[in-house]
């Protein structure tokens, strides 16, 4: 009989298989080690996932905990630039059978697609399945050492990748990602019901490119209209864990490939958060 693992929502109440309950995580390799998996999604592009990754990540490892990025994005990666990381290709173990993470300058690990690309502007044109066997098998076929928080950089929408990251790795919690504009409201409310389906806690909700503050007067320019993240977040009774604004200097910093140099304080609630886990 055929694997219905790629189907299953692992909502059992609502299924109409006859099928015994099935665990289909994945295990890492021996050796390997990851105590938490925290999922940054969203339900569309453009809202800064990557972004906030980048900035939990960099938050917890001036912390001094070990911290991981699995860039789950496949078509679209943007993590290695903003870790000036474009011109770096991950390498293979010594037997061949597994990769080595590229290692950040703050010793944050990394896996992307862009780090095994010969050229880092060339597409991955691949259809939804492979691109998601892509994804699990940055989870079982790299070496990950002693990790105490990785974050997942999720593609946007609900389909091939993030149903199979919440299937095949042990996710803690995942964190909703937004933006201000009205139409967002439908979006995070996808994301939060796929994850709520699928039995993963969500954390809180982060709004990216809250505002921009007027340097000036210092008053918050809702360059996007008035934010609707509360009223989601009181919807769905989670909590808003942060408010980010666009600021040049964190733009320039990502650019820059130079994330790692910001000391901002904006998701320090949701590292709080992550923490407690």
């Amino acid at each position: 009989m055929a694997d219905k693992s790629e189907g299953c929502s692992h909502n059992c109440s609502s299924c109409g298989e006859k099928c015994e309950k099935r665990d289909f995580h994945v295990d890492l390799r021996p050796g390997s080690k990851v105590k938490k998996v925290i999922g940054i999604v969203s339900g569309k592009g453009g809202v800064g996932k990557s972004m906030v990754t980048s900035l939990l990540a960099c938050r917890l490892s001036k912390k001094g905990k070990r911290t991981a990025i699995l860039d789950a994005d496949i078509t679209g990666p943007s993590i290695p630039e903003a870790f000036g990381l474009g011109q770096i290709h991950a390498t293979s173990s010594d037997d061949g059978q597994s990769l080595n993470p590229v290692i950040s300058d703050s010793g944050i690990q990394i896996m992307s697609m862009n780090l095994l690309l010969e050229n880092e502007n060339d597409p991955v044109i691949w259809r939804g399945p492979v691109i998601a066997g892509a994804v699990k098998q940055f989870w079982t076929d790299v070496n990950w050492k002693d990790v105490d928080y990785m974050f997942v950089d999720m593609p946007p929408g609900t389909g091939d990748v993030p149903l199979t990251v919440f299937q095949s790795l042990p996710v803690d919690g995942i964190i909703v990602v937004s933006s201000p504009q009205q139409l967002v409201r439908v979006i995070v409310e996808k994301a939060v019901k796929m994850a709520n389906t699928m039995n993963i806690p969500v954390l809180g909700l982060i709004e990216n490119m809250s505002y921009v503050k007027c340097p000036d007067c210092n008053k918050e320019i809702k360059v996007f209209g008035e934010s609707n993240i509360e009223a989601i977040a009181q919807h769905f009774n989670l909590p808003v864990l942060a408010r980010i604004p666009t600021e040049r200097e964190m733009t320039a910093a990502v650019d820059n490939g130079d994330i790692e140099s910001l000391d901002v304080t904006y998701v320090d609630q949701a590292v709080d958060i992550i923490e407690k886990l």
